[in-house]
């Protein structure tokens, strides 16, 4: 039987000549602009570009991260040279603490002013007297008058020191009575006859009170450098 029959056989496209062709009207997906044409997404502004949340310090400051006033702290425990700036510098200063150092290294300060001075005293007083001794006609020379005149400076000298001292001797008295949480008025216990003395002696050797701020530490505080 002739295949005319059935009329023309249809011609059938080669398979392999258009493997990819697409249905009419639909655009080809590998014909559209490479994805990667676009502008890449990491070219976009980087997100770590915005304030990093690390770059704030979430925590608060730390209490020693600035230097706190003298107030609500130890006072420091200072050396001889320091102690001896800070006695002048707190020259009338009541309120606030002294710490023992601050104290003692000032008492030692002037118990060896007071050493010399004295002995500068009986040097020029003694030197005087025996000018006078050795004169065996009781007549004045003018050496002795000389030596006379140098004993009575050095005492103008030695009144001079003691009312220099004597107001900031009291200030840092009142301040060390502070630091053991007692009143500076304790301070009058000293003029009690023989046991005032020992009395304050003791109570200024007390360790320093860590409360004591607390009630001392108002007004013009002392220094500390």
């Amino acid at each position: 039987m002739s295949n005319q029959q059935w009329g023309p056989a249809p011609q059938n496209p080669d398979p392999y000549q258009q493997p990819y062709q697409q249905p009419q009207g639909q655009p080809d997906p590998y014909s559209q602009q490479d994805p990667y044409g676009q502008q890449a997404q990491y070219g976009q502004q980087n997100p770590y570009g915005q304030p990093n949340p690390y770059g704030q310090n979430p925590y608060p400051p730390a209490p020693y991260g600035a230097m706190p006033g003298p107030g609500g702290r130890p006072r420091p425990s200072v050396g001889f040279g320091q102690a001896i700036k800070l006695f002048f510098k707190n020259y009338a200063v009541f309120s606030g603490r002294a710490s023992r150092s601050e104290y003692w290294w000032v008492q030692l300060f002037l118990g060896l002013v007071y050493i010399v001075w004295t002995v500068l005293f009986l040097v020029a007083g003694g030197a005087a007297t025996m000018a006078a001794d050795s004169d065996p006609y009781g007549t004045t020379s003018g050496t002795t008058t000389g030596l006379d005149v140098g004993a009575v400076f050095i005492i103008i000298i030695g009144v001079l020191m003691y009312l220099a001292v004597i107001v900031p001797s009291l200030a840092i008295s009142w301040r060390r009575l502070h630091d053991t949480d007692k009143s500076g008025g304790f301070y009058f216990l000293s003029f009690i006859p023989w046991v005032g003395g020992i009395i304050l002696i003791i109570l200024q050797a007390l360790p320093s009170v860590p409360q004591a701020w607390q009630r001392w530490d108002n007004g013009k505080l002392p220094v500390e450098n």
